[in-house]
């Protein structure tokens, strides 16, 4: 295991640049996901890390040893892609201990760590099976295997879940979360799923076309989004985020709809998470009047989308999982003030 530092780095390909500087210190042990849409750069900054793209500025450290010019197999590192590109001839035992085999360890320690690795994921009953006699979280796991079994000093995963089903995805993120518990691994992984990033993580890197957007916990990512684009991205449902004009505590939403609200003056992007949306009656009741357009019922919580009456602005809501309110009836929302969100609406950071 070792630490992982990030100084400046930058990628460009033909002069356009994709990786606009990013640094961070990554410690010993430290778990970070680097989550972003498609197309955000977090699988170049990773296979960066890995050796497999140049870096065009900056530098990666791995274990205080700048590793930009070694080739892969001598950066300490092990990888975990997409696609499980497991061996189709080899058994599950033969795949995970094959690149010990060219790194011609001795046959006792390499069943030694294949036996260790197969019992830490749950791999002892499939040992002699081919690929094809697996499932696609078992392929993934053998996956994973063959990576931990080299005893890298940092593990790097590139999007590992996004081929299996929603169920699946959900059991392996618990055995990828209970194996770095055990192993202490420092970790790197990729993910386009917030759900991923948010249960994964001890920190997070949120990108945005190439720009590290906030580096911070899950947490502090969801309480205290450092831009419009950290706050509409991390959250499921998103969070709303609004047009406003505030002046002397009274703020003016779409629609010319009024609330006095413990908010700086002037054009502001106001920001505030479903959850935190106080529900009233349609007539009577303060608040922002939204005509729901459907009611999205989950059991035990339902959500609500509408738009703000007089206005084109989209609103959700948290409902409670019994509710009577349907498609057209309106309601008035209050927002709790303690849990206001306000961004730049020119910059787009938090205010």
């Amino acid at each position: 295991m070792a630490e992982v530092a990030l100084r400046d780095v930058r990628k460009s390909y033909a002069g356009n640049a994709v990786i606009h500087g990013i640094s961070m210190d990554i410690a010993d042990g430290e778990f970070v996901v680097i989550v972003g849409p498609s197309g955000c750069g977090k699988s170049t900054l990773l296979r960066m890390v890995a050796g497999l793209e140049e870096i065009t500025a900056g530098t990666v450290e791995i274990g205080g040893r700048v590793v930009n010019g070694l080739e892969p197999r001598a950066r300490d590192i092990a990888m975990v892609f997409q696609n499980y590109a497991l061996y189709p001839h080899m058994n599950v035992r033969e795949n995970m201990a094959y690149g010990l085999k060219i790194a011609k360890m001795p046959a006792p320690e390499i069943a030694e760590r294949v036996a260790r690795a197969a019992k830490m994921l749950e791999l002892e009953p499939y040992l002699e099976r081919k690929p094809r006699a697996l499932s696609g979280g078992q392929r993934q796991r053998v996956a994973m295997g063959r990576a931990l079994v080299r005893d890298p000093a940092v593990l790097l995963l590139d999007e590992p879940l996004s081929n299996l089903d929603a169920k699946l995805r959900v059991q392996m993120r618990l055995q990828i979360k209970e194996m770095h518990l055990r192993t202490g691994q420092t970790s790197l992984y990729v993910t386009h799923d917030q759900v991923e990033a948010m249960t994964l993580a001890d920190r997070l890197i949120v990108m945005n076309q190439g720009v590290a957007e906030q580096i911070a916990t899950p947490g502090e990512v969801y309480e205290r989004p450092a831009s419009v684009f950290v706050a509409g991205f991390i959250g499921s449902p998103a969070m709303n985020l609004l047009p406003v004009q505030a002046a002397g505590g009274v703020v003016e939403f779409p629609g010319g709809h009024r609330l006095a609200l413990p908010v700086r003056d002037g054009v502001l992007r106001f920001g505030i998470r479903p959850e935190d949306l106080r529900i009233g009656a349609a007539e009577g009741a303060e608040g922002v009047p939204v005509r729901l357009r459907s009611v999205e019922r989950l059991g035990a919580d339902a959500f609500g989308y509408g738009e703000i009456l007089g206005s084109t602005e989209p609103m959700t809501l948290r409902l409670p999982g019994g509710t009577p309110l349907d498609r057209g009836e309106v309601v008035r929302v209050l927002p709790d003030p303690a849990r206001i969100h306000l961004f730049d609406p020119q910059t787009g950071r938090r205010v």
